[in-house]
């Protein structure tokens, strides 16, 4: 049985000033690298050898270094980057504010900005992504038990969204930096057992 850990970057100077990201390269400040090395602490007590977990993540710098981070802490191989792993793009608003989102385009949920990635594409290749992580970790250890995805939270929400039948997350809830949630891999698909540290029955 494989486990498939998602988890979100570590804090950056935008996510601090509450600017939306999306698909721009934004790296983590201090306070992300503290994070990084707290997640990494907290998952290190569930793992039986830290040293062969298999650990991916986004090619956005934020994710590739909380992925190193976490990697170094463990004395786990160097994180392999996918591309499809990033957030969600999120075109002419990058770089704007909640606020001024909603000036120029009105409801975060319905809005149609140029050049964005919609809702369902996003949920696509996320899971898309997720099932090429999980085959190639599984060709290149056919053992292996757990897999690590560090990754983005737009990206997170929607897998989550899915996997529950909208459920979790609350509309109005913010994935922290740093938090991990963890699914059960099946052929078959995902199944949502441990949500930020607490155990789900769905």
């Amino acid at each position: 049985m494989t486990h498939l850990t998602l988890i979100r970057h570590g804090e950056t100077d935008w996510n601090r000033a509450r600017l939306i990201q999306g698909s721009t390269d934004i790296p983590l400040n201090e306070t992300g690298r503290a994070q990084a090395r707290q997640t990494a602490e907290r998952l290190r007590g569930a793992l039986e050898d830290p040293t062969a977990a298999r650990i991916v993540s986004s090619d956005l710098s934020r994710a590739r270094e909380t992925a190193q981070i976490i990697a170094d802490q463990w004395g786990s191989e160097a994180p392999l980057a996918y591309s499809a792993l990033r957030e969600r793009a999120y075109g002419e608003a990058e770089g704007l504010t909640v606020d001024d989102f909603a000036v120029r385009w009105g409801n975060w949920y319905t809005a149609e900005v140029p050049g964005a990635e919609s809702r369902e594409q996003l949920q696509l290749r996320a899971f898309a992504a997720l099932d090429a992580v999980v085959t190639d970790a599984l060709a290149a250890q056919p053992d292996l038990t757990r897999v690590f995805v560090v990754t983005h939270g737009a990206l997170i929400r929607s897998v989550i969204h899915h996997v529950s039948d909208g459920r979790l997350p609350a509309r109005e809830e913010r994935l922290a930096n740093g938090s991990d949630y963890t699914f059960q891999y099946s052929p078959d698909g995902l199944t949502l057992v441990d949500y930020a540290g607490a155990a789900v029955s769905l």
